[in-house]
């Protein structure tokens, strides 16, 4: 377990965890100098049984109080610090509100200096300490005398803090650690420190730094203090890395070291924000913070999501817009404090890590929030029945670092089924299933002459507008169900059959029988109209029509061949193997140099063929390119 100090400057948060563990956590020059911690401090106890207690000393100056925040992020107790002699200051509060804010309710109440205040002044500053405590996450907690002088009360304290238990981290899912502190140690390399917030950290893993992207592996590790082989949730650790990227420029507090799963950096967090009740003047929307998630520190602007202010005391729904990307995950605590970065101003819960730029304060956003705040056994079946059907498996597990087991549990619990990365429930699969089909079949009804309608064109017709890529899902399920069939360009129901009128089916045979004859170098639109006596408009209609059906392929204008026959012509150009001239297409089509020009230009623009100069030379087919021609 990692406990942190809290607490004034002065009031003996550094000569209490000497005390507690014999360690001087102030390690900085200026610190020895100043008599007053500046930067993070570690000390760590034996526990006697194998385990050892961690202690993380933070700064109680109000200038450094976005270095106490790098460190309470991590802890998972805290042992409050007020001097009997000089009782509750400014620090002592703003630090409890911290606390508060990062739902800490697992602490202790240290009531340094006792030896200065006689017994009645003690019992009165521990009323005092009690009342501020009873807002608080941590009402209710011991407060224990000591002295750091002469010894009173450190065993007691020692002893109680035991008591409070293990860390409440989460062993399960994958791993990250926040990077409070890099240095290189002569003979090792780059080193991190931080806590591990959830999973396991092994020698030899190979991890990803967030947000650059950096990839790492653990050359060695120190877990509370010692060598180990792992690094567990609730431990310090302190890890050796390599790579060829890595060097301490390259990374900073506030960086995460993460397996390659969770690496999803985010400058948009949607969160459930509280505004301190002491604050004199309400929220405004789009205000700047500084911001504090895990160790790091950046600036971002918040919009609320459910007004245009939020009133000392309240809380509500907000996204914050931060400057830079950060990592994150849903659960995550977030402080926010004033522009200048004085006071703390607001504490947040994470939500969604993955907060969308456009409809962020649309209804139906918010029905998603709602459900997001639920715990993990009870948001999806919420999820799947809100008006967007479907749950994004990959994206949910990411955002509540969730493996891919333990989402599929979740899913079959709430009744829902997978569907290439989505979860549906079946009723509404069934559901997207008839709306594909009778939205066909009214197109059908009302264009019988046309042959289907394109993808995009059918998912924007459906009565659910379904996300790209779900629809496509949904849209692959029916295609193998052979509900819907593919033809060309088009999607159609099986029993829907085009066919030409009489005369256009007439005309078209005796095209097709000179496309066929002459497929190298058929002839024009003009030309059929006038060897056949046809007007010009629909000779050219009808192959237009054929053109959007697949069967011919309008290669110049008003020059059209079969579409097997392009298929044909791009494997003459690939056989050549090399660099070829139009010369040397021409020969092999026997077909004269303007059409073999007009067929490698239409190559050119297609991308099937890459010129240079005088000289192209033919990129490989594309699956499906040009292949058969569909059946009606």
């Amino acid at each position: 377990m990692i406990v942190g100090t809290a607490g004034h400057i002065d009031h003996g948060k550094t000569a209490l965890v000497k005390a507690l563990t014999g360690v001087d956590a102030d390690r900085l020059k200026e610190e020895k100098a100043r008599g007053i911690t500046i930067d993070l401090g570690y000390a760590y106890s034996d526990l006697g049984d194998g385990r050892q207690l961690g202690f993380v000393d933070v700064p109680g100056h109000e200038r450094f109080v976005h270095n106490m925040l790098a460190g309470a992020t991590g802890i998972d107790a805290a042992l409050l610090v007020v001097s009997a002699a000089e009782g509750i200051k400014p620090q002592t509060v703003e630090h409890l509100q911290i606390l508060d804010l990062l739902g800490l309710d697992r602490g202790i109440v240290a009531l340094t200096k006792s030896d200065l205040v006689n017994d009645d002044q003690l019992l009165e500053r521990m009323a005092e300490v009690e009342t501020l405590l009873s807002t608080t996450s941590l009402r209710g907690a011991e407060i224990v005398p000591v002295s750091a002088v002469t010894g009173q009360g450190v065993e007691e304290l020692k002893e109680k803090l035991l008591i409070l238990g293990e860390s409440g981290k989460g062993a399960a899912g994958f791993a990250r650690l926040a990077v409070d502190r890099c240095f290189v140690l002569s003979g090792a390399g780059v080193v991190v420190t931080g806590t591990v917030h959830a999973g396991e950290i092994k020698v030899d893993d190979r991890l990803l730094l967030t947000p650059s992207g950096i990839e790492a592996r653990v050359r060695s590790l120190h877990a509370q203090n010692r060598p180990a082989e792992i690094g567990r949730a609730g431990e310090r650790c302190a890890l050796n890395l390599a790579g060829p990227r890595l060097s301490k420029d390259a990374i900073r507090r506030g960086d995460w070291v993460v397996s390659p799963e969770l690496h999803a950096p985010t400058d948009r967090i949607d969160v459930r924000l509280s505004l301190l009740a002491s604050e004199a003047q309400p929220l405004k929307h789009w205000s700047p913070v500084h911001v504090h998630l895990g160790s790091a520190h950046v600036m971002g602007r918040v919009a609320l999501l459910e007004g245009e202010r939020l009133a000392p005391g309240d809380g509500g729904l907000a996204q914050i817009v931060l400057e830079e990307k950060v990592g994150v995950l849903a659960g995550d605590r977030v402080i926010l404090r004033d522009p200048s970065a004085t006071r703390t101003m607001a504490g947040a819960t994470t939500i969604d890590p993955f907060g969308p730029p456009r409809n962020r304060r649309a209804e139906r956003r918010l029905l998603e929030l709602a459900a997001l705040v639920e715990p993990d056994a009870d948001v999806m079946p919420q999820l799947l029945r809100l008006e967007s059907g479907f749950v994004d498996l990959a994206r949910f597990g990411l955002s509540r670092n969730l493996r891919p087991a333990e989402v599929e549990k979740l899913l079959e619990a709430a009744g829902g089924q997978r569907l290439e990365g989505f979860g549906f429930l079946a009723e509404t699969l069934e559901a997207s299933k008839k709306d594909i089909v009778e939205t066909l079949k009214t197109f059908h009804e009302t264009k019988a002459d046309a042959p289907g309608l394109q993808a995009e064109r059918l998912r924007v017709t459906l009565k659910r507008r379904w996300p790209a890529p779900v629809f496509k899902a949904l849209l692959d399920q029916a295609i193998r169900a052979k509900t819907v069939v593919v033809d060309g360009a088009f999607l159609r129901l099986p029993s829907h059959s085009l066919k030409l009128g009489s005369r256009d089916e007439a005309l078209w045979q005796k095209i097709l029988a000179d496309m066929t004859r002459d497929r190298f170098k058929p002839p024009r639109v003009r030309d059929f109209a006038e060897t056949y006596d046809a007007p010009e408009a629909d000779t050219r209609r009808l192959l237009q029509r054929l053109a959007k059906l697949g069967r011919v392929v309008e290669v110049a204008p008003d020059h059209y061949f079969l579409r097997p026959v392009v298929a044909e012509m791009i494997g003459i150009a690939n056989g050549f193997g090399k660099e070829f001239t139009a010369a040397e297409f021409r020969d092999k089509l026997d077909n004269g140099r303007k059409v073999a020009i007009q067929i490698l230009e239409f190559f050119d623009r297609h991308g099937i063929t890459i010129r240079r100069g005088d000289l192209r030379r033919a990129v490989p087919l594309k699956s499906g390119q040009y292949g058969p021609p569909p059946t009606a």
